[in-house]
């Protein structure tokens, strides 16, 4: 299809396109849709230079707009009809398109589309949105009926889109979350009493069918063998008119689509073996196989229940986050002390709002404690168990849960720009591609099932020469025992149940190739600053150079930083929060540091020339080098040395080795000054060193790397590696906050620790390992079932068995990966 799309849309290939071909699809009906044209109908379309009639105003006004965008080469590519336009066409008002805008999309989204029939449906879909102003980037997922945009919201609105496309006969309206897991739950209870039926039936065949097995030696009379498949054949039809419906929808589907799936063998086998036993039944020779038919039916329908909720408990993280989300905040009027709040929707939070968290309430949008003090659960966030203690000036990122007391927060982004809507948005586009694995297996499937359709007419015919009784048998056990949901199943499964781990342990998996391309990896290259170090600076030691101890020193140091917002006094102030000492006449001098007085003596802290007017004399002892240094001192006498250098993460060294151990080539690559990253590169073990590269070079060192023939893994803040991070051959990303928003990398660790990497790198390793044990497993399984089911080997009830536990096995051994 693809190459008939591509030919029908180069220039001047009209020509080489049967140009009968879209003529004779709609011979006797509309030729948008192929509906009977209503008698005396005068809607018509001008399509190749030919008038063609339609059967409504909306087909009409939709071949109008294909054609006069450009796009009619799409009917000479269908494969099949598109859908009616009369639904859609009524729902075009203006007041609804309106109701669109409204809504809390900004610059990206996924829209709800039906009518998608074939591959023509995704050429025209995405080639006339991109043609809209402002769209960006266009992906459609004919799977699930979603199409993601992302566009510009100054160029582009999502009416626009809509209108677009309900204007080439697509219904089309933004996603909703909520109508779509109602969707799920129904199709879920419908699966549950289909296979409800189909237990039944097959319990209730069998009371009939044994008896028969067990009176092959002939103490059977004729009538009562007559009278028990007449009794089989009539609870057998349940089963196969309501309980495999799913099979025979998804066949007529496929074979429409020109694209034979897996349901295609299991739809034919199903309806042969029937029709066969029906025709035994009636002329009273030959063996009935309702017995078979009903368990197959049964046991396929359990694989498919399986699978279906292995997927649902692989999503539950997403829905935890939906939850998360608060609906609304309790905000503040006038006088904070006063705590006169109001109850008012989230999504109406502004920017400066005060807002009042309640204990065991999520946090509605992020912003700054300014009253108050409490633990923070960070768990749906991160993946972290633990609380954090959180106060006045601290960042409070939206959805997560106070678990202490009441706190009064000063609103820094929108509700719809929260830490936690930001993650909900991108764990629900991270699920719309497919790995190169899961794509290659999907093509091994289709042109499987091909190979299994000839396998079997030519079974078939091979055994009519040899034994004409046992052909109907042998072709129906061939298409029974080799339906190949094993291997359709064998990459999706495992991945929905890696991802939902990831997500659990704080790490989001955006790009569908992050696993697999991370455990190729051969070089894992670090940012330093925020990265491996935490981004801020920490006191690394206190070196006392007069007559008072280091413990001391650090008190007199706290105390006199009072409320200094500067890095340099909030890490002083943090190694020793509670100093115990009242330091007074505080002044500062911009730049230089601060004075006060403590028990009647004066003291400085701050640079060694404004220290030393105070203390006179000279600096006796230099810094080591990466550090920066704050002095101390008295009226003439130097105290303290403070040495300050940006703190290198706890985990770090734990999550560098385990690189290191698992082969990969871990790398450090910074815009730093060389002599600090040489300093963090030593505590590391790291030999690969890089200071004083710019974004720009360093995107040439991962290129250079990637040329040598090196799988990248790129590791950044997400701050201003955006280049490097996108140039990567995979890349992860420090989450935190509205930084989500702009992240380029193909998965974020949500968290503030690097160990969730670590694990992400055992779970990819891990992924892939089960997703070839289940490849393999399939291909054994078929290689060893089907010829023992052309050779006659295997009984068709038998072969059920065989195809629906080979499904089993495959989802089975995918969920391991959500195990701790």
């Amino acid at each position: 299809m693809s190459a008939v799309l591509a030919a029908a849309a180069a220039p001047g290939a009209k020509g080489n396109v049967d140009q009968g071909a879209a003529g004779d699809m709609a011979a006797g009906g509309c030729f948008h849709c192929g509906a009977p044209v209503p008698k005396g109908s005068r809607w018509q379309a001008q399509v190749d230079g030919a008038a063609r009639s339609m059967c409504c105003p909306g087909c009409a006004a939709a071949a109008e707009a294909i054609v006069g965008g450009g796009f009619a080469d799409y009917y000479l590519a269908r494969t099949e009809y598109a859908a009616s336009v009369a639904a859609a066409a009524t729902m075009q008002d203006e007041p609804e398109l309106a109701l669109f805008d409204q809504q809390d999309l900004q610059g990206e989204g996924s829209f709800s589309i039906e009518g998608v029939r074939c591959g023509a449906c995704v050429w025209l879909v995405e080639r006339r949105l991109g043609q809209l102003a402002g769209v960006q980037e266009v992906s459609l997922n004919v799977a699930t009926g979603r199409v993601f945009v992302r566009w510009d919201p100054a160029l582009c609105r999502p009416s626009a889109i809509v209108r677009a496309l309900r204007a080439i006969g697509y219904n089309a309206a933004p996603y909703d979350v909520q109508r779509h897991d109602q969707g799920l739950e129904r199709a879920r209870r419908r699966l549950f009493r289909q296979l409800f039926v189909a237990g039944l039936a097959m319990m209730q065949v069998m009371m009939y069918a044994v008896p028969v097995y067990l009176a092959e030696d002939g103490t059977m009379d004729a009538d009562m063998r007559a009278l028990m498949g007449w009794a089989s054949f009539a609870l057998t039809l349940p089963a196969v008119f309501y309980s495999a419906l799913p099979f025979f929808a998804g066949a007529w589907r496929d074979l429409r689509r020109g694209v034979p799936g897996m349901d295609v063998p299991v739809a034919l086998g199903i309806a042969a073996a029937f029709a066969g036993s029906c025709v035994s039944l009636v002329s009273g020779k030959g063996d009935v196989y309702f017995d078979s038919i009903t368990m197959f039916v049964f046991l396929l329908l359990g694989s498919r229940y399986l699978e279906l909720n292995a997927r649902r408990r692989a999503s539950q993280a997403l829905d935890a986050l939906r939850r998360g989300l608060p609906a609304s905040a309790l905000r503040l009027r006038g006088d904070p002390g006063l705590r006169d709040t109001e109850l008012v929707p989230a999504a109406k939070l502004a920017v400066g709002d005060l807002v009042l968290v309640t204990p065991a309430k999520a946090v509605p949008a992020d912003g700054v404690v300014v009253e108050g003090e409490t633990d923070l659960d960070f768990s749906l966030l991160t993946g972290e168990s633990r609380t954090r203690r959180m106060g006045p000036g601290d960042q409070l990122p939206g959805g997560a849960v106070n678990a202490g007391q009441a706190v009064v927060l000063r609103v820094t982004s929108v509700a719809r720009d929260s830490t936690l809507a930001m993650l909900v948005r991108l764990v629900e586009r991270a699920g719309l591609g497919k790995p190169a694995m899961a794509l290659w297996a999907d093509r091994v499937a289709a042109w499987f099932v091909l190979g299994l359709l000839l396998l079997t007419v030519a079974v078939y015919l091979a055994w009519s020469t040899v034994d004409e009784t046992r052909a109907w048998h042998a072709a129906v056990a061939v298409l029974v025992v080799s339906c190949p949901c094993a291997l359709s199943l064998a990459t999706p499964t495992a991945l929905a149940a890696a991802t939902d781990r990831l997500l659990r342990r704080g790490v989001l998996a955006v790009a569908p190739h992050t696993l697999e391309t991370f455990e190729r990896a051969t070089h894992v290259v670090f940012d330093k600053t925020g990265t491996l170090t935490l981004g801020r600076v920490v006191l690394r030691q206190v070196v006392p150079v007069g007559s008072l101890d280091a413990d001391l020193c650090l008190r007199i140091g706290s105390a006199l930083q009072g409320e200094n917002s500067h890095p340099v006094g909030m890490a002083i102030r943090a190694a020793m929060p509670a100093h115990g000492l009242a330091a007074c006449k505080l002044r500062s001098e911009i730049g230089a540091g601060f004075e006060g007085t403590i028990d009647g003596v004066v003291y400085r802290i701050g640079s060694a020339d404004f220290v030393q007017e105070l203390a006179g004399g000279m600096v006796r002892s230099a810094a080591p080098s990466g550090t920066s240094t704050t002095w101390l001192a008295c009226e003439g006498q130097w105290l303290a040395r403070f040495d300050l250098a940006d703190g290198l993460r706890e985990e770090a060294p734990e999550v560098v080795r385990r690189f290191q151990r698992a082969g990969k080539t871990v790398v450090l690559l910074s815009g730093d000054d060389q002599g600090a990253v040489n300093a963090v590169a030593r505590q590391l073990g790291i030999t690969s060193a890089f200071g004083g590269r710019l974004p720009a070079e360093k995107l040439a060192f991962v290129r250079e790397l990637q040329q040598e023939g090196a799988v990248v893994a790129m590791i950044g803040d997400g701050s201003n590696d955006a280049a490097v991070l996108r140039g990567a051959d995979v890349s992860f990303a420090m989450g935190r906050g509205t930084e989500l928003a702009q992240v380029h990398a193909d998965g974020v660790l949500l968290g503030d620790s690097l160990l969730p990497l670590a694990d992400a790198a055992v779970t990819a390793r891990r992924t892939l390992t089960i997703i070839r044990q289940n490849l393999i497993w399939a291909s054994v399984y078929n290689l060893a079932a089907i010829p023992a089911a052309a050779t006659g080997l295997l009984n068709p009830w038998l072969s059920g068995i065989g195809m629906a536990a080979s499904s089993a096995i495959v989802v089975l051994n995918a969920l391991r990966l959500r195990q701790d």
